[in-house]
């Protein structure tokens, strides 16, 4: 018979012995501490005890910088819950392995194999110096939101006068952390950034913010040392090209789709407030969830156009979500070396790894089947009671994968079925669907070689 300590041993070391595993875990302790604050009377503005789901719910949103909401982040809770709301969403952006490492490092304390493993893997590190990069990733994050805080302030503070300066700094946290919870909700619930389509500084600073959370910091980092080295990593090459195709190719068909919708483009003034609003919707669509027009309102092409965007979503490393931009370009560029003829995927000239390719293949179908399922059991669950379309469904099931935070609607709405797979979509899109079923695994993912026999299927 085993002892209960070899017993309790035995499991500790289980589920400490993956990176992955340990991740995972650090997201779910982190989440359920955020619902515990939350349910608190003091967090609520009514003074009561918020229902386990919906600070589930938020917590969840908030940790994994989505930016689904079931309740208006300015009218329900009060300045204690907002707080520890961007508190989540700061550990959650960064992630709280990192904030753990980096403050070890601070005090002197060397991280080891093990932690430094761990840290890569938090960081998903392509084998640079981690203790350069932990620093990068808290010092890059502190520098550009206190200069977005700073901006906004410029703005808020002669609107909402000192109760601007919070604002500026919650709004910059939640822009570069790619999270979309707003406090502007004092304008009217849910409106986000409606009523500033006017305002190029806010809409143009809190863009720019998303774009920068949104590239990775790998990339900043290697940007950051482009004047010594005078070259850029194929990561950052690949990074930066799908970015910017998806932003401008998102903005030119959100122009076309939207132009004469009375209810969003065609309700604004000039052309410089259409062309602004679409650039910044393809924008927030790559994982961000602020809005400045309505995406109630939004035709149904331009829905599943933007639920394209938000699948695709920001690079890997960054606090952004989606499949990444980088899996992407790796599938886009198999497909035109097959149809052309080829066994190798290249991009720039480089030989992409076959590991890249297949593990490119499995995020993009494990993320398909997961929005398919949500998607259906939305519909199926809550089209009598609320008659919601298949359209709006696949947009908010895309949108919790993606952890973007733009919603048709159905968040506040949804059922407990639908709630639960919700939040389950968020905290798989944030960790990633190959890195959550690695974590569940109790078996070392490093598997001997075996030699099978080959066997031939007919394909197309």
């Amino acid at each position: 018979m085993i002892s209960p300590q070899l017993s309790k041993k035995f499991w500790k070391n289980k589920l400490t012995s993956s990176p992955a595993r340990i991740i995972s875990l650090s997201f779910a302790a982190v989440i359920l501490f955020g619902t515990f604050l939350l349910m608190l009377p003091f967090s609520s503005r009514e003074g009561v005890i918020t229902p386990f789901l919906d600070c589930l719910f938020t917590a969840t949103s908030a940790t994994c910088v989505t930016g689904l909401v079931v309740h208006d982040t300015y009218h329900y809770w009060t300045p204690f819950g907002q707080f520890v709301i961007i508190g989540l969403i700061q550990i959650g952006g960064l992630g709280l392995v990192t904030f753990t490492s980096f403050f070890n490092l601070m005090i002197g304390k060397k991280l080891g194999l093990r932690g430094i493993h761990l840290a890569q893997e938090s960081t998903n590190s392509l084998g640079e110096d981690v203790g350069k990069l932990l620093k990068l990733v808290v010092g890059t994050s502190l520098v550009v939101e206190g200069t977005g805080a700073l901006l906004l302030s410029t703005q808020l503070v002669p609107q909402y006068g000192w109760k601007g300066l919070p604002m500026s700094i919650f709004t910059s946290i939640s822009a570069f952390c790619n999270a979309g919870f707003d406090l502007f909700g004092q304008q009217g619930e849910y409106s986000s950034l409606t009523n500033y389509n006017n305002n190029p500084v806010i809409l143009f600073t809190i863009g720019f913010l998303i774009i920068i959370g949104g590239i990775g910091f790998i990339v900043i980092s290697d940007l950051m040392q482009y004047r010594r080295t005078k070259k850029l990593t194929l990561h950052t090459r690949v990074v930066l090209l799908t970015t910017l195709i998806l932003i401008f190719l998102g903005m030119f068909i959100t122009a076309l789709l939207e132009w004469n919708n009375p209810a969003t483009l065609d309700s604004l003034p000039n052309l410089w407030q259409k062309l602004q609003a679409s650039w910044f919707h393809s924008v927030s669509c790559r994982t961000a969830g602020f809005n400045s027009i309505s995406m109630s309102e939004l035709t149904n092409p331009t829905k599943i156009w933007s639920s394209l965007l938000m699948f695709c979503g920001a690079a890997p490393g960054s606090t952004g979500g989606g499949i990444k931009c980088t899996t992407v370009a790796v599938i886009m560029m198999t497909v035109f070396s097959v149809v052309r003829g080829g066994e190798d995927t290249v991009i720039f000239h480089r030989r992409v790894d076959k590991s890249a390719v297949y593990k490119s293949l499995a995020v993009m179908v494990l993320g398909a089947i997961l929005v398919a399922v949500t998607s259906g059991a939305i519909v199926a669950t809550m089209y009598e009671t609320h008659q919601v379309s298949a359209v709006d469904a696949f947009f908010e099931s895309v949108s919790a994968f993606a952890t973007v935070g733009l919603s048709a609607g159905i968040s506040e709405n949804a059922n407990l079925l639908c709630k639960c797979l919700l939040i389950f979509s968020m905290y798989l899109g944030r960790l990633g669907p190959v890195s959550f079923f690695l974590s569940l695994a109790m078996r070392s993912s490093v598997r001997r070689k075996e030699i099978v026999p080959e066997g031939k299927i007919q394909i197309g």
